[in-house]
């Protein structure tokens, strides 16, 4: 019998969870804000439509992470930590997820496969992850940085294309 996709579970290249989507909206948000300003968890969830349990989880590994500091108060919120341009996506995702992994044989070698020492295909794994991971690392936050955010682009984009279906246009 053969099994569905969704029974035998998906692999893990290239695969990016919620966390790191969620965490690189947060920082692209962060990067295109004035150096200094402090931006509440509120305006982050709004923007980038980040559910508040996750982002909370997420701001704190990005705190600990020393990428952004979080600003206690009334008036508290995060701001970016460092330049936004020396920050990286491949720098997020290993603040959140660990380092990049594309096989587990490549990270563990014979404790998690016994064919790891003669496998055929492992180097092709390892350059895998290796280009991957270089690329990540030229990709910094302020190269995607967000100034409206993901939910105003989305409701302009959404006016634009009413206006161009109105008759007589």
């Amino acid at each position: 019998m053969k099994r569905s996709k969704s029974e035998m579970g998906r692999s893990s290249l290239l695969q990016v969870g919620r966390r790191v989507d969620y965490a690189v909206r947060a920082a692209a948000y962060l990067a295109a804000r004035p150096v200094g300003r402090i931006v509440s968890s509120a305006e982050i969830e709004r923007s980038q439509d980040i559910p508040p349990h996750f982002l909370s989880k997420i701001m704190r590994d990005l705190v600990v992470s020393g990428f952004v500091e979080s600003h206690i108060g009334s008036r508290g919120g995060f701001s970016l930590a460092r330049p936004p341009a020396t920050i990286t996506i491949k720098d997020i995702y290993e603040a959140l997820e660990g380092p990049l992994t594309v096989m587990e044989c490549i990270e563990h070698g014979q404790v998690y496969c016994w064919f790891s020492s003669v496998c055929s295909q492992i180097s092709v794994w390892q350059r895998a992850r290796n280009l991957i991971a270089s690329y990540l690392h030229t990709v910094s936050i302020s190269d995607i940085a967000d100034q409206q955010g993901l939910r105003k682009r989305l409701t302009s984009l959404k006016g634009d294309a009413s206006r161009e279906n109105k008759p007589g246009k």
